[in-house]
């Protein structure tokens, strides 16, 4: 994965402009009277992504704006037109961009006229100050070197070149202390070389920090009156917008007309390769579609300031253009579905459960699975089915044990829970699954919840809790019951009740082996039938086997064991076309149904996005993360991910219960809200920080299992004790965020005998007094990867690097 970041610079005039580009350790620093633009190319599973972000600074002129907008284009032809292009403005970036930094954006004031330099790295004339803010996305803005700029609820960084100190307002939060320290870790690392040195001031215990106060009052003087009270955070990011118009542009008589065509939910074939078109989400975001085969005019012309100010929308709004055939995630998911030329799914082809739509699945290992949890993610399996199965029903509110013998029938007027265990690593991991029946009672629903979270405290909090609505069982749920899952339309499964006998009972079968299959209850009438499937007509005297046109010889082998499982009744097989007069009868005559193989369509994945959940700032809200990996699930905070057929909600430890019920509501939200149109129904998966199943992780790259189970050296946000204005004068030493606290300059460490080194240092540690960026500038890796090879490729690693 390559990030490239160029800076426009201005000249005598427009024609003198030219791209510069900016060294590595000036990345995520952006003068406010400049524009830049940045290169992202990133590998995926379909080959190469590119996108192309023009930034603009709040004091850039039209004329930088104009002409880098220019480069932009020339940039994407060169490209062959692949890369998607994003308009950013300060202070609004999107979270793509964000992500990109992940440490935070630093605005410096002014541009080309206060002098353009490279960030240098062991330059030390510096002296600003930097008011930070975010806890997700942080950005750094400079501002007037003075006690006027700070507030109580803000944290700020006085940077004075070879030392940092921060200093945290209040009213801030530990989540925005770590994010600062983050911050200001990498200025040390970057630019100066890890030869800075870093003291924290708690603002409301400046008293337990004389020694950095005098440093800030020898830079700031004396501090008069009160602080000016917390500034309120940024609006939160607009999640998503369910209110969506496609624009059609194109020309007509010379003139370029932008016309309405739809509102959503979108369908991919509004989209046509010889026209351009504009999706706006009522000015929250406009992305803009260019078909391969529109006139140059149209490409040029799609979008032009003149649509953003006919709308009056902000100029901050988000823009992103892209080509057809280089579609970015976020317009895909505006659509209810989209089909990429020659995509594939995994090891099978997933089809849509639709009007005669089918899901189809192939076998596979279940140690390939444990080994492969991108491929568990993609399957929604975490194992083979094969562990153990336990169900209860909701009785008088209360748990009743189901008899074994009819596990895998479900009845609609009632509630369920199914605890699966199984084994991973050699620990039992658990899955609770809470199915509500369609015609069960809102107390029933209640307290199946109620009763979930029993069980969930019986087991210490392990189990990862699934709510199920009938009809919509997700694949690991079908797989468990071995072939034998029935979905009653209604009725009770209490024993001693007996349900009313309705007559004709007729029952759709989907499936093509054990793991994959299910019978659901239907109105038995002709018009249910459909030509793709299998169906059980079960009457007084005989069970018919309906087997459809398009079926195949998996299906009817599983359509014949459902049945036995359905019915001790005699068998009789009926091919479509061929069915006796009393079928028909049963099913209260002929008539018309669904047969047109035309519909039965592949579902494509979709990319999915992760939000994060929190109400630290006072305000519930809902942040989507972009680029994501697993360090950015945060242990304060729920976190949401969409995978498109199912939505897991992350908690985590330090999450607070206001969070966890807020987040429930707002999955619901999302899925209702969502511009495609998404199903309510869609399962949500309740997963705890620590018991992360393989069908969540697999969503992750790199996951590590044992994040949260090692004993990892904490972040101090004390006061630091050993800052001392004399490190002001050239000292080389500064505290690090772990280890034996403090860096060294390597020359004090390599090729040195014991008696040679600094008093205190262990000979035997040498490494821990580096920094991050001299650690792996020396032993060729980071520190965390370096920590997990074995002790005698660490010895052979350090001897090479002299530090042994």
């Amino acid at each position: 994965m390559k990030s490239f970041q160029c800076k426009l610079k201005t000249a005598i005039n427009l024609t003198n402009m030219q791209m510069v580009p900016v060294s590595s350790q000036g990345f995520g620093n952006f003068f406010e009277g400049d524009c830049y633009i940045v290169l992202y190319v990133s590998m995926c599973n379909s080959g190469q992504s590119t996108d192309i972000h023009f930034w603009i600074g709040n004091a850039s002129s039209q004329d930088e704006q104009g002409a880098a907008a220019i480069f932009v284009t020339q940039l994407d032809e060169y490209l062959g037109g692949s890369p998607v292009q994003h308009r950013e403005v300060q202070g609004n970036e999107s979270p793509r961009f964000r992500s990109y930094f992940k440490n935070g954006l630093i605005y410096k004031k002014g541009g080309v006229a206060s002098g353009f330099h490279h960030v240098d790295t062991n330059v030390y004339n510096v002296l600003r100050l930097l008011h930070v803010k975010g806890r997700k996305h942080v950005t750094a803005r400079e501002v007037e070197v003075s006690w006027n700029s700070f507030n109580n609820g803000d944290i700020f960084l006085l940077d004075m070149g070879k030392a940092i100190v921060q200093w945290n307002g209040p009213q801030s939060n530990r989540r925005e202390k770590l994010k600062a320290v983050l911050l200001a870790q990498d200025i040390r690392d970057r630019e100066r070389g890890g030869r800075a040195q870093i003291g924290i001031v708690e603002g409301g215990d400046e008293r337990d920090s004389p020694e950095l106060m005098k440093v800030m009052m020898a830079v700031l003087g004396q501090r008069s009156g009160q602080l000016k009270e917390a500034t309120p955070d940024d609006k939160p990011d607009q999640v998503q917008n369910n209110n969506v118009r496609l624009y059609h542009v194109f020309e007509n008589s010379g003139n370029l007309v932008v016309q309405e065509v739809a509102t959503q939910p979108l369908t991919q074939d509004l989209l046509h390769s010889s026209d351009c078109y504009i999706a706006d989400q009522r000015g929250s975001s406009v992305m803009v579609w260019k078909g391969k085969q529109a006139s140059k005019e149209e490409r040029r012309e799609a979008l032009n300031r003149g649509y953003i100010k006919a709308k009056n929308y902000p100029a901050s709004t988000s823009v992103e253009v892209m080509t057809e055939g280089g579609e970015s995630a976020m317009f895909k998911h505006l659509f209810k579905s989209w089909r990429d030329k020659g995509q594939t799914q995994g090891l099978g082809s997933t089809y849509s459960v639709g009007k005669i739509a089918k899901v189809d699945q192939v076998k596979f290992d279940v140690m390939e699975l444990h080994a492969r949890p991108e491929l568990a993610a993609q399957q929604r399996m975490v194992d083979d089915a094969s562990g153990d199965v336990k169900v209860w029903r909701i009785e008088n509110l209360e748990l009743a044990e189901v008899n074994p013998s009819t596990y895998g029938q479900f009845y609609g007027g009632d509630c369920y829970l199914v605890l699966y265990t199984y084994q991973r690593s050699g620990q039992q991991q658990y899955i609770l699954y809470m199915w509500q029946g369609r015609h069960a009672t809102k107390d029933e629903i209640t307290a199946c919840a109620y009763q979930a979270v029993n069980i969930d405290n019986k087991y210490n909090g392990a189990p990862v809790q699934v709510r199920v609505v009938m009809g919509k069982e997700p694949r690991h749920f079908l797989a468990i019951f071995k072939g034998k899952l029935i979905i009653f339309e209604g009725g009770t499964g209490r024993p001693g009740v007996v349900n009313p006998d309705g007559g004709a009972r007729l029952f759709q079968v989907r499936g093509t082996n054990e793991l994959n299959t299910k019978a659901t209850e239907l109105q038995a009438r002709a018009s249910s039938l459909n030509t793709n499937d299998v169906f059980l007509l079960k009457t007084d005297q005989i069970c018919y086997l309906w087997y459809g046109k398009g079926c195949s010889g998996d299906e009817r082998v599983m359509g014949r064991a459902m049945s036995d499982v359905l019915s001790k009744q005699d068998k009789q097989v009926v091919m479509e076309g061929q069915e006796p007069a009393e079928f028909w009868v049963a099913l209260g005559g002929k008539a018309p149904y669904a047969s047109d193989k035309r519909l039965q369509r592949e579902e494509p994945p979709h990319s999915p996005r992760l939000f994060e959940c929190s109400n630290q700032t006072g305000q519930f809200r809902m942040t989507e993360v972009d680029d994501f990996a697993q360090i950015d699930l945060d242990e304060e905070d729920v976190m949401l991910l969409d995978t498109w057929e199912e939505i897991f909600l992350w908690v985590g430890n330090s999450a607070n219960q206001y969070e966890t019920k807020e987040a429930w509501n707002c999955a619901q939200e999302y899925l209702r809200t969502h511009p495609a149109g998404r199903d309510p129904d869609t399962p949500i998966i309740f997963v705890k920080q620590g018991y992360e199943p393989p069908t969540f992780t697999g969503w992750f790259s790199a996951w590590d299992p044992h994040k949260w189970t090692q004993t990892s050296v904490s972040m101090n946000l004390s006061p630091s004790s050993n800052f001392s204005p004399s490190s002001l004068a050239g000292g080389t030493v500064s505290p690090s965020a772990g280890g034996s606290g403090m860096y060294l300059d390597p020359e004090l460490l390599i090729n040195k005998s014991p008696s040679e080194l600094p008093q205190g240092v262990d000979p035997s540690q040498r490494e821990d007094y580096l920094s991050d960026v001299d650690f792996e500038n020396l032993l060729g890796t980071g520190r965390s990867d370096f920590r997990r090879l074995p002790k005698w490729r660490q010895s052979d690693l350090k001897k090479k690097a002299g530090l042994f």
